[in-house]
């Protein structure tokens, strides 16, 4: 029998990375989006324009959803996040409870704060100090404690599969011009997940769900890179591209933080930026143990291949042949 996945905020970045990899593997996928919006072209996922709160009316549209995937973000803004997060939490926790279904949520490191271990397991202390971080750990507490089977699955900063990120809005900005913006040090190694890996990763955690507990945390590895090690897979394609010279090599430039910072009074936007800043600076990675130990193996495409599709994704390539190296696992 055909299983059933509701993705709440399928038309965003996540959710229809999310979408895309549930009908991949042969799930019926419904997409919920606020009414009025326009859908995605893909016939294979069935659009619900209905609200997150409208909860009897979505619900009824989603009846026999076993699985739903909460994969709604409000703007990074600290405002937003006070508002927002926790009634998006609450009528997804309702929905899911009406379904008798599973609640999955992507995870961030933001739980951690800045004392965190260079490497990151799902029992480390989490030890939050800001907006986001204090709201991330409430979030899963509510999970834990929410009555409904519910799974988190952490990871880094997102790229691949669209716009919303630091690698398309700073990293890859400039790129056209030889530029590369970092926002951290060039030797601290950070984590990255590229989206359609992370999104199959669900996939494979959702068709395991019969063994999992009323709550579980995965954390999914992906990427622990360096400002170097991007460049290093960056620099082939700039040069395919002509972006420098023959020979040449990508200008690394640093984000102005002192700039935001002084303009963080003024900007919402630059003040949630720059109390998150201290993720560039601390050396990070995620430990996949207990995930492979349910999946056998994490999706993980290899980086040239990766920052080849996510550039692709943005608009910014002319003429690269796509790599041909398959994917594989990461232990």
């Amino acid at each position: 029998m055909q299983a059933t996945v509701l993705i709440l905020g399928a038309r965003g970045r996540f959710g229809l990375a999310a979408a895309r990899a549930f009908a991949d593997a042969g799930w019926r996928v419904l997409g919920q989006m606020r009414p009025g919006a326009t859908a995605p072209e893909d016939p294979r996922i069935e659009w619900l324009g209905l609200g997150l709160h409208d909860t009897q009316a979505l619900g009824a549209a989603a009846r026999g959803a076993a699985v739903v995937v909460h994969a709604l973000s409000p703007a990074y803004t600290h405002q937003a996040w006070r508002a927002e997060v926790a009634p998006m939490l609450e009528a997804a926790i309702a929905l899911t409870r009406s379904l008798d279904a599973t609640l999955m949520v992507p995870g961030n490191v933001y739980n951690f704060g800045a004392a965190m271990p260079h490497v990151l397991r799902e029992d480390t202390p989490q030890m939050a100090q800001t907006v986001k971080g204090r709201i991330r750990v409430a979030m899963e507490a509510r999970l834990q404690h929410c009555g409904v089977r519910s799974v988190v699955i952490r990871a880094g900063d997102f790229f691949g599969s669209g716009r919303g990120s630091w690698f398309d809005l700073a990293m890859a900005r400039d790129l056209q011009k030889g530029r590369f913006t970092y926002p951290g040090r060039r030797e601290v190694p950070t984590a990255w997940a590229y989206l359609p890996d992370l999104a199959r990763t669900f996939v494979a955690v959702a068709q395991r769900r019969a063994q999992l507990q009323s709550f579980e945390v995965f954390h999914f590895s992906g990427y622990s890179l360096t400002a170097q090690q991007w460049l290093d897979a960056l620099e082939p394609i700039a040069l395919a591209q002509g972006w420098v010279r023959p020979g040449g090599h990508l200008t690394l430039r640093r984000m102005p933080w002192p700039l935001l910072r002084l303009g963080a009074v003024f900007n919402p936007m630059w003040a949630a930026l720059v109390e998150m800043r201290y993720l560039w600076d601390t050396p990070h990675a995620l430990a996949n143990g207990k995930l492979l130990a349910l999946i056998g193996t994490e999706p993980h495409t290899p980086l040239e291949i990766a920052v080849h599709s996510a550039l692709a994704d943005l608009g910014l390539l002319e003429h690269v042949p796509q790599p041909t190296q398959r994917s594989t696992a990461a232990a």
